[in-house]
């Protein structure tokens, strides 16, 4: 009994760490491999597949007659793809792929989730909420400093912090390399 409440606690314990991100990642995995075997073992319908090509110029590079073998996934146009073989025939890249629909599912999921923790219930924001910090940014200034203290180019930098003064100023000397002998 102490065994089985171990284990629960430390299933809670994972799911807390990791949280539905791990999840979301266990199930692109599991998909992954499952693909990767039905491809490997040639269990998938030829009618399905989309061939993409690729202009391509690599210099020295043979012709093939026969596709190889790839593994590999993409997004293109919100669609998801994973390619199953390839093959470069003078200066085009053929690759073979199927539309991945269950990747797709999960990566819509996923991102649904992570909008939940990011947009309003409502669906617009409060935009007095909005404007009073960028109407702050823009009339209180901070003044930086550059005091000739040292010899030399050094020069350092000393930062003040904000000024109630509204209207912003800027005062520069002409400062020079020392004159040749």
């Amino acid at each position: 009994m102490r065994r089985i409440a171990a284990i629960a606690l430390l299933l809670l314990l994972l799911f807390n760490v990791l949280g539905f991100y791990g999840i979301f990642m266990g199930l692109q995995y599991q998909n992954r491999q499952q693909l990767v075997q039905r491809f490997d073992a040639e269990q998938y319908d030829e009618s399905q597949t989309i061939t993409f090509k690729v202009p391509l110029s690599i210099p020295y590079a043979g012709d093939r007659q026969d596709y190889v073998r790839v593994d590999g996934e993409f997004e293109h146009e919100g669609e998801f793809f994973h390619m199953i073989k390839q093959r470069l025939s003078q200066d085009t890249l053929y690759v073979v792929c199927v539309n991945d629909q269950q990747s797709k599912r999960i990566h819509r999921a996923m991102t649904d989730y992570v909008k939940t923790f990011s947009d309003d219930a409502s669906g617009a924001q409060d935009q007095s909420k909005t404007i009073a910090p960028t109407l702050i940014k823009e009339y209180l200034i901070e003044l930086h400093d550059m005091d000739r203290s040292s010899i030399g180019w050094a020069r350092p930098v000393s930062q003040h912090g904000a000024l109630t003064v509204f209207i912003p100023s800027f005062q520069t000397s002409i400062i020079h390399p020392p004159e040749r002998a």
